[in-house]
């Protein structure tokens, strides 16, 4: 409760800015003057909020039903025994649980404690936000059935199943995880009875855990889009797009904008399309896989769940493969 309680008043934090930023727009008309900045940073960052929070509840209410209606031993039978199976069946896993970067947090912590094996795990993390029906649909309104979206579809799926293969050398899945998340989490408490509960106690027992669980990483949704709409209001994006030229600075510019920018993967597809034919192929592949796997919110929302080892290589890794990869389609293939 006591996390509940404390994300409540971060919301509250927030909604207060909200009023405050009304009043002060009551006062600008009557004459008092603002920086532009301020303004800036409200509406980024309550379009980065707005945006997310619905994936992130998304994301509680999937945990909440796995932890009640999946047992660990279904679970373990069902995975592939065969790690690089293992590694591609979590990297397609987006198309059953179809949450964004924000909502995956959650899910994959509770199927690690369910027993899901590291390579399964970490391909679902970084490849869902990517590969779910959800965003399938939005690159293909964006740029319809091109080389865009298989690229974006195939590189998403394959580094996220190296990056996986890669986790796999650790056999228990518990050791990725902070100490505080290997014990009981918000709602693990709710224990299921000798005798069967009926089904609507334990949809309730699971909207409970969503609940909870919801509270607990929202309180880093808001800091994560704070920050990042902080760092937008700085760095203006003008000034990264200046520097956007070349095969290797394209690819790390859009990188650094994808990750500045911490847009949600349903709608990133739309945001890229003001960059075509100012930059390069490549980078703009780069933008579109890169960023639902790392951003800064999702970073802040791995280090509550992860070991900090751990996010370094969830980040390194996927961050090299990208720029390899984009890199080469620049110099040798070009869409």
């Amino acid at each position: 409760m006591k996390r509940v309680f404390n994300t409540l008043g971060i919301l509250g934090l927030a909604v207060l800015g909200v009023v405050t930023v009304l009043v002060l727009q009551n006062w600008v008309a009557r004459g008092f003057e603002l920086p532009a900045q301020f303004f800036t940073f409200t509406t980024i960052f309550l379009g980065i909020f707005i945006e997310a929070a619905p994936f992130l509840l998304l994301g509680t209410l999937a945990s909440g039903v796995v932890e009640v209606f999946f047992k660990k031993e279904t679970l373990q039978r069902l995975m592939p025994r065969n790690r690089f199976l293992g590694a591609l069946a979590g990297g397609l896993l987006g198309f059953v649980f179809p949450v964004c970067e924000c909502g995956v947090v959650p899910l994959t912590r509770r199927l690690f404690r369910k027993g899901m094996a590291p390579a399964m795990g970490v391909a679902f993390l970084l490849a869902s936000p990517v590969l779910n029906p959800i965003v399938l649909a939005s690159t293909y309104a964006a740029y319809g059935w091109g080389p865009v979206l298989w690229l974006r579809l195939g590189l998403s799926l394959t580094i996220a199943v190296a990056t996986g293969l890669i986790f796999a050398v650790e056999e228990q899945p518990l050791q990725l995880l902070r100490p505080a998340s290997i014990g009981p989490l918000q709602g693990a408490a709710w224990a299921a009875p000798v005798i069967a509960p009926s089904l609507a106690v334990r949809w309730r027992e699971a909207l409970g855990i969503a609940g909870e669980e919801f509270f607990e990483m929202g309180r880093y949704l808001i800091i994560g889009a704070m920050l990042a709409a902080a760092l937008q209001t700085v760095v203006p994006q003008a000034t990264l797009l200046a520097l956007g030229s070349g095969p290797l600075l394209s690819v790390l510019v859009m990188i650094a904008l994808a990750v500045l920018l911490s847009i949600c993967s349903t709608v990133d597809a739309f945001v890229s399309l003001a960059f075509v034919g100012t930059f390069t192929s490549g980078s703009i592949l780069a933008f579109l896989v890169f960023g639902p796997m790392v951003d800064i919110k999702s970073v802040l929302l791995y280090l509550q769940v992860f070991r900090r080892r751990t996010v370094g290589y969830m980040v390194i890794l996927p961050l090299l493969m990208i720029i390899l990869a984009a890199v080469f389609i620049n110099l040798n293939v070009g869409i």
